[in-house]
């Protein structure tokens, strides 16, 4: 058996290598390296697989949250509500723009913001919603659009990890997360469900109006060249990059589906466990699994990492301090705040090798030395 990787990119890559290769050379050859036609072929691509009206590329989600929110046209220490429990990327975007983001406690079975949490933190002060579809899988959409839609608020999705997932409303369509709320933001760094070979972003919008915005913000506030109508950034998608995910857009789905049969798979083989809680699936999301985060209770969490790593199984802590523990964040909280499911999880979540290229044979294993966790010597 190979060696268990978090993320097998280099299989993925050899499996799709001539197609990856011809289209770095041809990008090469062109010398068109900003700004080529490979970044307009992709925009062009990941609009029609979003279904969404404008998608405006940038260097990376983290840019896509800044230029979402500068695109809101929001004044300094105005409120945005964001999860407690996710990558600090939420909510730094917000807070390098002089705005103040308001964390909220999540549900504790999915990871997400939990709404309830979010009707009691709006003031009069607050602006937008940035919720996270964590992990892979859709925030409850119809709830928090409800609430923004009944106190005049924005909603930005944070969409880095679920590039692909689906949410089914209340009538019964199917929407792809990032096409929900106002503006949706994608991450293509390596590892996410869609991943280039460095960093890459996008914005997606329905809006034509903000969507001018997000375009004019990313190009150093200009519309025509050397004519600058508002302060904005230098945050372009290499064009070396949209060539490689202009080839890997095309297997998109079938990641996506890997990575689904990789969870069905696990799911099956640790049901029953106890003192281990598999990922849930709810009836409105289709998950797209871009980690596999088990809740290890009992206060076993470490212990269990100790004991996959002694036999070579990585694992990750995905995350190990709320956001209002971070020190980034003193200014914002007051020094009492507690959330008691987000500190829970952060003492509790453990996610397991996931990615497109695990094989039965390696999933089998990871099973099996799990099962046998607290069958071993004391």
């Amino acid at each position: 058996m190979n060696t268990i990787q978090m993320v097998d990119l280099k299989s993925q890559y050899l499996k799709i290598k001539s197609e990856i290769d011809h289209a770095l050379i041809q990008c090469v050859e062109s010398t068109n390296y900003i700004n080529g036609p490979e970044v307009k072929h992709f925009q062009e691509s990941l609009e029609k697989y979003l279904n969404v009206k404008h998608v405006i590329p940038c260097a990376n989600g983290t840019d896509a949250l800044q230029i979402a929110l500068m695109a809101l046209g929001l004044e300094l220490g105005d409120e945005i509500i964001v999860p407690a429990f996710t990558y600090v990327a939420t909510a730094e975007a917000i807070a390098i723009l002089g705005y103040i983001p308001v964390m909220v406690d999540v549900d504790s079975k999915t990871f997400n913001i939990d709404p309830a949490e979010i009707e009691k933190a709006i003031t009069s002060k607050t602006k937008a919603i940035v919720p996270v579809h964590l992990y892979g899988q859709s925030a409850d959409m119809d709830l928090i659009m409800n609430i923004a839609n009944n106190h005049g608020l924005f909603v930005i999705e944070d969409n880095a990890q679920a590039l692909g997932a689906e949410y089914k409303s209340t009538d019964g369509k199917l929407h792809k997360t990032g096409t929900i709320g106002h503006l949706g933001c994608n991450s293509f760094f390596p590892t996410k469900n869609l991943g280039c070979f460095g960093d890459g972003g996008a914005i997606s919008t329905n809006d034509d109006n903000l969507a001018e915005k997000c375009r004019i913000i990313a190009s150093h506030g200009q519309k025509k060249k050397y004519y600058h109508s508002v302060i904005g950034c230098n945050s372009r998608l290499d064009t070396l990059q949209a060539a490689i995910l202009n080839v890997k857009i095309k297997y998109l789905d079938s990641y996506i589906k890997s990575r689904q049969n990789a969870a069905r798979i696990y799911s099956e083989g640790l049901k029953g466990l106890k003192w281990l809680s598999i990922p849930l699936e709810t009836p409105y999301a289709i998950h797209s699994f871009n980690q596999f985060t088990l809740i290890v209770k009992e206060n076993l969490r470490d212990h269990l990492r100790q004991y996959l790593s002694e036999n070579h199984i990585p694992t990750i802590v995905y995350y190990p301090l709320p956001l209002y523990k971070q020190e980034a964040f003193a200014g914002f909280v007051g020094d009492k705040m507690e959330m008691p499911i987000t500190e829970y999880l952060c003492k509790s979540v453990l996610s397991i090798p996931m990615h497109t290229e695990l094989t039965q044979e390696i999933q089998e294993y990871i099973i099996d030395i799990i099962k046998k966790f607290k069958q071993r010597p004391s």
